[in-house]
């Protein structure tokens, strides 16, 4: 007679997606899982703020300008766009390493505040995308007065 061990259900999903990683692993390749834990969001943000305005950089580097839309409604500041392969992407080409991405992307940061859509700046310097957005006047900070009496 044999004995079987009876798990729970979660059990038997952690046993598959042990055997995918390892196939995968074997096989060369890490899984969806993996890939997707590990990889950062594209593009990279650096987000900081001052009294008066919020300041946004991106490195882009390889995306036309051409091929780059920026959108803000609310406080929610939206980059998209499309890093296109590059020519020399034929059939002919042999990889070695290909660790860039192309291909359309988005990018949607929700700030901690309203902004003035009139008064955002952007900028592309050297495949860097600098973003200035200024804060609305009613939610800057103010310094109240004092009076004695």
């Amino acid at each position: 007679m044999f004995a079987t061990r009876l798990r729970p259900v979660g059990s038997v999903w952690s046993e598959v997606n042990r055997l995918s990683d390892e196939m995968e692993r074997l096989f060369g390749g890490r899984s969806a899982a993996a890939r997707s834990q590990n990889s950062p969001s594209f593009p990279a943000l650096n987000v900081w703020q001052d009294d008066d305005k919020f300041l946004v950089e991106s490195e882009l580097p390889g995306v036309s300008m051409d091929d780059l839309d920026l959108t803000i409604q609310g406080n929610q500041l939206t980059i998209e766009g499309e890093r296109r392969k590059p020519e020399h992407d034929a059939e002919s080409v042999s990889w070695h390493r290909q660790e860039r991405g192309f291909g359309k992307f988005q990018r949607v940061l929700e700030l901690p505040e309203e902004v003035q859509p009139e008064g955002v700046k952007a900028r592309m310097s050297n495949g860097v995308l600098s973003i200035e957005l200024l804060k609305r006047e009613e939610l800057k900070p103010r310094k109240i007065e004092i009076s004695v009496s």
